[in-house]
Protein backbone atom coordinates (compact mmCIF):
# COMPACT_ATOMS: atom_id res chain seq x y z
CA UNK A 1 0.00 0.00 0.00
CA UNK A 2 0.81 3.18 -0.70
CA UNK A 3 0.81 5.85 1.72
CA UNK A 4 1.53 9.57 1.92
CA UNK A 5 2.56 11.67 5.40
CA UNK A 6 2.02 15.29 5.97
CA UNK A 7 3.32 16.83 8.74
CA UNK A 8 4.29 20.71 9.22
CA UNK A 9 7.32 19.99 10.86
CA UNK A 10 10.78 18.74 10.44
CA UNK A 11 10.26 15.02 10.02
CA UNK A 12 13.54 14.16 11.16
CA UNK A 13 13.13 16.14 14.83
CA UNK A 14 9.42 14.69 15.45
CA UNK A 15 9.76 11.41 17.37
CA UNK A 16 5.75 10.52 17.07
CA UNK A 17 6.04 11.04 13.23
CA UNK A 18 9.19 8.84 13.02
CA UNK A 19 8.16 6.31 15.35
CA UNK A 20 4.62 5.62 12.76
CA UNK A 21 6.99 6.36 9.45
CA UNK A 22 8.50 3.26 10.78
CA UNK A 23 5.72 1.02 11.81
CA UNK A 24 4.20 1.90 8.14
CA UNK A 25 7.63 0.34 6.87
CA UNK A 26 7.83 -2.03 9.22
CA UNK A 27 4.33 -3.53 7.71
CA UNK A 28 5.65 -2.98 4.49
CA UNK A 29 4.01 -0.15 2.99
CA UNK A 30 5.64 2.46 0.41
CA UNK A 31 5.91 5.85 2.26
CA UNK A 32 6.19 9.40 1.47
CA UNK A 33 6.58 12.34 3.82
CA UNK A 34 6.04 15.87 3.17
CA UNK A 35 7.60 18.38 5.70
CA UNK A 36 9.34 21.38 6.70
CA UNK A 37 13.30 21.76 5.85
CA UNK A 38 15.69 22.36 8.12
CA UNK A 39 18.85 23.57 8.11
CA UNK A 40 21.19 21.37 6.04
CA UNK A 41 18.51 18.88 5.07
CA UNK A 42 18.44 17.70 1.52
CA UNK A 43 15.27 18.19 -0.11
CA UNK A 44 14.63 15.06 -1.22
CA UNK A 45 15.88 11.75 0.56
CA UNK A 46 15.19 8.31 -0.91
CA UNK A 47 15.73 4.79 1.95
CA UNK A 48 14.25 1.86 0.23
CA UNK A 49 10.52 2.15 0.83
CA UNK A 50 10.68 5.39 2.33
CA UNK A 51 11.00 8.64 0.62
CA UNK A 52 11.02 12.09 2.11
CA UNK A 53 10.42 15.39 0.38
CA UNK A 54 11.04 18.75 2.74
CA UNK A 55 9.31 22.12 1.72
CA UNK A 56 12.21 24.96 2.35
CA UNK A 57 9.61 27.73 3.84
CA UNK A 58 10.45 30.01 5.82
CA UNK A 59 9.15 30.40 9.34
CA UNK A 60 8.00 33.38 11.08
CA UNK A 61 8.57 33.99 14.74
CA UNK A 62 5.84 36.53 16.85
CA UNK A 63 1.85 36.39 17.39
CA UNK A 64 -1.42 34.50 15.92
CA UNK A 65 -0.89 36.45 12.31
CA UNK A 66 2.39 34.93 11.61
CA UNK A 67 1.56 31.32 12.72
CA UNK A 68 -1.30 31.55 10.41
CA UNK A 69 1.00 32.60 7.69
CA UNK A 70 3.27 29.81 8.59
CA UNK A 71 0.11 27.67 8.31
CA UNK A 72 -1.33 29.10 5.46
CA UNK A 73 1.88 28.98 3.07
CA UNK A 74 2.58 25.16 4.50
CA UNK A 75 -0.98 24.76 3.33
CA UNK A 76 -0.44 25.96 -0.37
CA UNK A 77 2.53 24.15 -0.80
CA UNK A 78 1.86 20.74 1.05
CA UNK A 79 -1.20 20.96 -0.85
CA UNK A 80 -0.17 21.30 -4.41
CA UNK A 81 2.74 18.76 -3.81
CA UNK A 82 0.44 16.05 -2.48
CA UNK A 83 -1.92 16.22 -5.80
CA UNK A 84 0.64 15.94 -8.33
CA UNK A 85 2.54 12.83 -6.40
CA UNK A 86 -0.68 11.29 -5.86
CA UNK A 87 -1.90 11.87 -10.02
CA UNK A 88 1.56 9.87 -10.40
CA UNK A 89 1.57 7.85 -7.24
CA UNK A 90 -2.23 6.79 -6.35
CA UNK A 91 -2.23 6.93 -2.70
CA UNK A 92 -4.47 4.49 -0.17
CA UNK A 93 -4.00 6.65 2.08
CA UNK A 94 -2.64 10.03 3.51
CA UNK A 95 -1.93 10.52 6.99
CA UNK A 96 -2.35 14.01 7.89
CA UNK A 97 -0.79 15.50 11.42
CA UNK A 98 -1.41 18.45 13.44
CA UNK A 99 -0.83 21.17 14.43
CA UNK A 100 -2.60 23.00 12.19
CA UNK A 101 -6.03 20.71 12.01
CA UNK A 102 -7.12 22.16 8.86
CA UNK A 103 -4.07 20.78 7.05
CA UNK A 104 -6.29 17.44 6.54
CA UNK A 105 -7.52 19.50 3.55
CA UNK A 106 -4.40 19.47 2.00
CA UNK A 107 -5.91 15.96 1.16
CA UNK A 108 -8.57 17.10 -0.51
CA UNK A 109 -7.63 15.97 -4.06
CA UNK A 110 -6.57 12.18 -3.22
CA UNK A 111 -9.61 11.84 -0.88
CA UNK A 112 -11.99 13.10 -4.05
CA UNK A 113 -10.25 10.18 -6.50
CA UNK A 114 -10.74 7.31 -4.07
CA UNK A 115 -7.67 7.70 -1.34
CA UNK A 116 -8.86 7.61 2.53
CA UNK A 117 -7.84 10.01 4.92
CA UNK A 118 -6.07 9.69 8.72
CA UNK A 119 -5.73 12.67 10.77
CA UNK A 120 -3.56 12.60 13.55
CA UNK A 121 -4.26 15.09 16.14
CA UNK A 122 -0.89 15.63 18.42
CA UNK A 123 -2.68 18.72 20.25
CA UNK A 124 -5.98 20.10 20.64
CA UNK A 125 -5.35 23.45 18.85
CA UNK A 126 -8.58 25.47 20.75
CA UNK A 127 -6.61 25.07 24.42
CA UNK A 128 -3.02 25.50 22.41
CA UNK A 129 -4.08 28.58 20.83
CA UNK A 130 -5.81 29.68 23.82
CA UNK A 131 -2.65 29.31 26.30
CA UNK A 132 -0.08 29.95 23.90
CA UNK A 133 -1.64 33.95 23.60
CA UNK A 134 -3.37 34.16 26.43
CA UNK A 135 -7.16 34.51 25.97
CA UNK A 136 -10.41 32.48 27.08
CA UNK A 137 -11.94 29.10 25.63
CA UNK A 138 -14.53 31.38 24.68
CA UNK A 139 -13.06 33.94 22.73
CA UNK A 140 -14.25 34.20 19.34
CA UNK A 141 -10.97 32.77 17.98
CA UNK A 142 -10.77 29.73 19.76
CA UNK A 143 -14.08 29.05 19.12
CA UNK A 144 -13.46 29.38 15.48
CA UNK A 145 -10.27 27.28 16.13
CA UNK A 146 -13.05 24.64 17.56
CA UNK A 147 -15.14 24.32 14.90
CA UNK A 148 -11.89 24.43 12.26
CA UNK A 149 -10.98 21.49 14.57
CA UNK A 150 -14.09 19.60 14.28
CA UNK A 151 -14.46 20.02 10.59
CA UNK A 152 -10.95 18.43 10.10
CA UNK A 153 -11.84 15.60 12.31
CA UNK A 154 -15.47 15.20 9.62
CA UNK A 155 -13.51 15.26 6.79
CA UNK A 156 -11.38 12.71 8.32
CA UNK A 157 -12.38 9.16 7.61
CA UNK A 158 -10.67 8.55 10.82
CA UNK A 159 -8.61 10.05 13.36
CA UNK A 160 -6.33 9.17 16.02
CA UNK A 161 -4.69 10.85 19.32
CA UNK A 162 -2.27 10.34 21.91
CA UNK A 163 -4.28 10.70 25.43
CA UNK A 164 -7.61 9.74 26.75
CA UNK A 165 -8.02 13.30 28.02
CA UNK A 166 -7.10 14.75 24.42
CA UNK A 167 -9.75 12.34 22.85
CA UNK A 168 -12.80 13.42 25.81
CA UNK A 169 -12.17 17.14 24.69
CA UNK A 170 -12.54 16.26 21.12
CA UNK A 171 -15.54 13.92 21.97
CA UNK A 172 -16.95 16.97 23.85
CA UNK A 173 -16.76 19.34 21.33
CA UNK A 174 -18.90 17.05 19.14
CA UNK A 175 -16.31 14.66 17.48
CA UNK A 176 -18.27 10.76 16.83
CA UNK A 177 -16.36 9.14 19.80
CA UNK A 178 -16.20 5.94 17.22
CA UNK A 179 -14.19 7.86 14.33
CA UNK A 180 -10.95 8.52 16.98
CA UNK A 181 -8.35 6.01 18.39
CA UNK A 182 -5.47 6.28 20.80
CA UNK A 183 -2.13 5.73 19.83
CA UNK A 184 0.29 7.08 22.92
CA UNK A 185 2.89 8.82 22.56
CA UNK A 186 5.59 6.34 23.81
CA UNK A 187 9.08 5.04 23.21
CA UNK A 188 10.23 3.07 20.25
CA UNK A 189 12.40 0.68 22.61
CA UNK A 190 14.27 -0.47 19.65
CA UNK A 191 15.40 3.05 19.86
CA UNK A 192 15.65 3.59 23.31
CA UNK A 193 17.36 0.55 24.46
CA UNK A 194 18.83 0.03 27.89
CA UNK A 195 20.47 -3.08 27.09
CA UNK A 196 22.75 -0.79 24.50
CA UNK A 197 23.25 2.17 26.42
CA UNK A 198 22.95 0.89 30.19
CA UNK A 199 22.14 3.53 32.90
CA UNK A 200 24.81 4.51 35.16
CA UNK A 201 25.03 3.12 38.89
CA UNK A 202 24.89 6.10 41.13
CA UNK A 203 28.89 7.20 42.43
CA UNK A 204 29.63 9.37 45.23
CA UNK A 205 29.86 12.85 44.98
CA UNK A 206 27.85 13.46 41.66
CA UNK A 207 24.15 14.14 41.15
CA UNK A 208 23.07 14.94 37.28
CA UNK A 209 20.08 15.73 35.93
CA UNK A 210 18.56 15.70 32.57
CA UNK A 211 16.10 17.73 30.11
CA UNK A 212 15.90 16.93 26.48
CA UNK A 213 13.55 17.84 23.97
CA UNK A 214 12.06 21.23 22.61
CA UNK A 215 13.45 24.11 24.63
CA UNK A 216 10.15 26.13 25.22
CA UNK A 217 8.75 27.81 27.74
CA UNK A 218 5.77 25.61 28.15
CA UNK A 219 8.27 22.84 29.28
CA UNK A 220 9.28 24.45 32.61
CA UNK A 221 12.89 24.65 32.08
CA UNK A 222 12.84 27.98 33.91
CA UNK A 223 11.63 25.70 36.79
CA UNK A 224 14.48 23.39 37.05
CA UNK A 225 17.30 25.91 36.89
CA UNK A 226 15.62 27.67 39.84
CA UNK A 227 14.74 24.54 41.83
CA UNK A 228 18.87 23.71 40.92
CA UNK A 229 19.81 27.04 42.33
CA UNK A 230 17.95 26.86 45.56
CA UNK A 231 19.98 23.15 46.29
CA UNK A 232 23.32 24.37 44.69
CA UNK A 233 24.84 25.24 48.07
CA UNK A 234 23.05 21.67 49.61
CA UNK A 235 23.88 19.47 47.47
CA UNK A 236 27.07 20.97 45.53
CA UNK A 237 27.71 18.21 42.88
CA UNK A 238 24.06 18.77 41.52
CA UNK A 239 24.40 19.84 37.78
CA UNK A 240 21.81 19.75 35.34
CA UNK A 241 22.02 19.10 31.31
CA UNK A 242 19.54 20.67 28.78
CA UNK A 243 19.54 18.62 25.34
CA UNK A 244 17.33 20.53 22.61
CA UNK A 245 16.98 23.89 20.62
CA UNK A 246 14.13 25.95 21.09
CA UNK A 247 13.10 29.84 21.29
CA UNK A 248 13.85 30.11 25.31
CA UNK A 249 17.14 29.23 25.03
CA UNK A 250 18.67 32.64 25.55
CA UNK A 251 16.37 33.62 28.47
CA UNK A 252 17.57 30.06 30.16
CA UNK A 253 21.23 31.29 29.31
CA UNK A 254 20.55 34.77 31.44
CA UNK A 255 18.49 32.85 34.06
CA UNK A 256 21.41 30.40 34.68
CA UNK A 257 24.13 33.35 35.19
CA UNK A 258 21.66 35.43 37.07
CA UNK A 259 21.29 32.91 39.59
CA UNK A 260 25.07 32.20 39.51
CA UNK A 261 24.61 28.47 38.71
CA UNK A 262 25.81 28.71 35.44
CA UNK A 263 28.84 25.91 35.97
CA UNK A 264 26.22 23.53 37.10
CA UNK A 265 24.06 24.30 33.71
CA UNK A 266 24.98 22.84 30.46
CA UNK A 267 22.98 23.53 27.56
CA UNK A 268 23.94 21.02 24.18
CA UNK A 269 22.96 24.34 21.87
CA UNK A 270 20.65 22.25 19.97
CA UNK A 271 19.22 18.63 19.00
CA UNK A 272 22.26 15.98 19.06
CA UNK A 273 22.77 12.53 17.02
CA UNK A 274 20.43 10.09 18.93
CA UNK A 275 23.06 8.10 19.77
CA UNK A 276 24.91 11.03 22.02
CA UNK A 277 21.32 11.79 23.84
CA UNK A 278 20.98 8.29 24.81
CA UNK A 279 24.12 8.21 26.41
CA UNK A 280 23.60 11.62 28.54
CA UNK A 281 20.51 9.81 29.46
CA UNK A 282 22.06 6.80 30.34
CA UNK A 283 24.95 8.45 32.49
CA UNK A 284 22.13 10.72 34.24
CA UNK A 285 20.40 9.94 37.69
CA UNK A 286 17.28 11.09 36.72
CA UNK A 287 15.22 12.99 34.03
CA UNK A 288 12.96 15.88 34.53
CA UNK A 289 9.95 16.85 32.84
CA UNK A 290 8.67 20.27 34.42
CA UNK A 291 5.83 20.94 32.36
CA UNK A 292 3.62 23.81 33.54
CA UNK A 293 -0.22 23.79 33.71
CA UNK A 294 -2.84 24.74 32.19
CA UNK A 295 -5.94 23.77 30.02
CA UNK A 296 -3.63 22.54 27.04
CA UNK A 297 -1.11 20.92 29.10
CA UNK A 298 -3.53 19.27 31.42
CA UNK A 299 -4.67 16.78 28.41
CA UNK A 300 -1.12 16.20 26.90
CA UNK A 301 1.83 13.78 27.72
CA UNK A 302 5.29 14.49 26.69
CA UNK A 303 7.92 11.85 24.47
CA UNK A 304 10.55 12.84 26.82
CA UNK A 305 8.66 11.01 29.63
CA UNK A 306 8.34 7.62 27.76
CA UNK A 307 11.84 7.91 26.87
CA UNK A 308 13.24 8.29 30.24
CA UNK A 309 10.90 5.33 31.52
CA UNK A 310 11.89 3.23 29.02
CA UNK A 311 15.80 3.87 29.47
CA UNK A 312 15.17 3.26 33.27
CA UNK A 313 15.97 6.58 34.58
CA UNK A 314 13.72 7.65 37.57
CA UNK A 315 11.47 10.59 36.43
CA UNK A 316 10.78 13.94 38.06
CA UNK A 317 7.76 15.11 36.83
CA UNK A 318 4.87 18.21 37.76
CA UNK A 319 1.80 17.31 38.24
CA UNK A 320 -0.94 17.41 35.26
CA UNK A 321 -4.07 15.87 34.90
CA UNK A 322 -3.17 13.80 31.93
CA UNK A 323 -0.02 12.48 33.16
CA UNK A 324 -1.85 11.72 36.91
CA UNK A 325 -4.60 9.50 35.23
CA UNK A 326 -2.52 7.15 33.73
CA UNK A 327 0.64 7.44 36.30
CA UNK A 328 0.48 6.27 40.20
CA UNK A 329 2.23 8.73 42.86
CA UNK A 330 4.49 5.68 43.44
CA UNK A 331 5.87 5.55 39.47
CA UNK A 332 7.11 9.15 39.69
CA UNK A 333 8.06 12.06 42.03
CA UNK A 334 5.61 14.35 41.41
CA UNK A 335 5.77 18.61 42.19
CA UNK A 336 3.36 21.23 41.76
CA UNK A 337 3.87 22.58 38.11
CA UNK A 338 6.30 25.59 38.04
CA UNK A 339 7.22 25.42 41.84
CA UNK A 340 10.71 25.46 42.62
CA UNK A 341 10.74 25.05 46.08
CA UNK A 342 8.34 21.57 45.70
CA UNK A 343 10.62 20.47 42.69
CA UNK A 344 14.19 20.86 45.11
CA UNK A 345 11.92 19.58 47.84
CA UNK A 346 11.53 16.18 45.33
CA UNK A 347 15.34 16.18 43.89
CA UNK A 348 16.51 16.27 47.67
CA UNK A 349 14.02 13.28 48.49
CA UNK A 350 16.20 11.24 45.13
CA UNK A 351 19.48 12.16 46.06
CA UNK A 352 19.02 11.90 49.95
CA UNK A 353 17.78 7.85 49.23
CA UNK A 354 20.06 5.88 46.94
CA UNK A 355 17.53 2.92 46.35
CA UNK A 356 14.91 5.40 45.63
CA UNK A 357 15.39 5.49 42.45
CA UNK A 358 15.47 1.74 41.75
CA UNK A 359 11.76 1.31 43.10
CA UNK A 360 10.73 4.62 41.05
CA UNK A 361 12.18 2.71 37.80
CA UNK A 362 10.72 -0.75 38.92
CA UNK A 363 6.92 0.61 39.22
CA UNK A 364 7.01 3.09 36.63
CA UNK A 365 8.26 0.47 34.18
CA UNK A 366 4.81 -1.97 35.97
CA UNK A 367 2.70 0.61 34.83
CA UNK A 368 4.02 1.45 31.28
CA UNK A 369 3.43 -1.83 30.12
CA UNK A 370 -0.27 -1.27 28.76
CA UNK A 371 1.17 1.78 27.00
CA UNK A 372 4.68 0.67 25.67
CA UNK A 373 5.61 0.79 21.68
CA UNK A 374 5.12 -2.61 20.47
CA UNK A 375 1.64 -2.66 21.53
CA UNK A 376 0.70 1.13 20.50
CA UNK A 377 2.85 -0.19 17.27
CA UNK A 378 0.07 -2.87 16.67
CA UNK A 379 -3.00 -0.77 17.08
CA UNK A 380 -1.78 1.81 15.54
CA UNK A 381 -1.23 -0.53 12.08
CA UNK A 382 -4.20 -1.69 12.69
CA UNK A 383 -6.00 2.14 12.54
CA UNK A 384 -4.24 2.44 8.70
CA UNK A 385 -5.46 -0.42 7.85
CA UNK A 386 -9.10 0.33 9.07
CA UNK A 387 -8.56 3.54 7.44
CA UNK A 388 -7.62 2.46 4.26
CA UNK A 389 -10.65 0.37 4.09
CA UNK A 390 -8.34 -3.10 4.12
CA UNK A 391 -10.50 -4.08 7.17
CA UNK A 392 -11.94 -3.42 11.11
CA UNK A 393 -9.73 -1.77 13.63
CA UNK A 394 -11.24 -4.70 16.04
CA UNK A 395 -12.63 -2.12 17.99
CA UNK A 396 -9.74 -0.50 19.98
CA UNK A 397 -10.87 3.51 19.99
Amino acid sequence: MRVAVVRQGEFEIDPRVQREVRALLHAGHEVDVIALRGTGAPRVERDGNLTVRRLPLPRRRGGALAHIADYALFFVAAFALLTVLHARRRYRLVQVHTLPDPLVFAALVPKLTGARVLLDLHECMPEFFATKFGVGLDHPAVRAVAAGEQASIRFADFAITCTEQMREAFVGRGADPGKIGLVHNTAEEEVFDPAKHPPRRREPGRFKLICHGSVEERYGLDTAIRALALLADEIPELALEVYGRGSQLPELRALAAELDVRDRVHFSGGFVPIEQLLEAIADADAGVVAMKRDAFRDLVHCNKMYDLIAMRRPVITSRTRSVEAYFSDEAFLWFRADDPEDLAGAIRRLHDDPDLGARLVERAAEEVEPYRWPSQRERYQRYVLSASGSRSADGDV
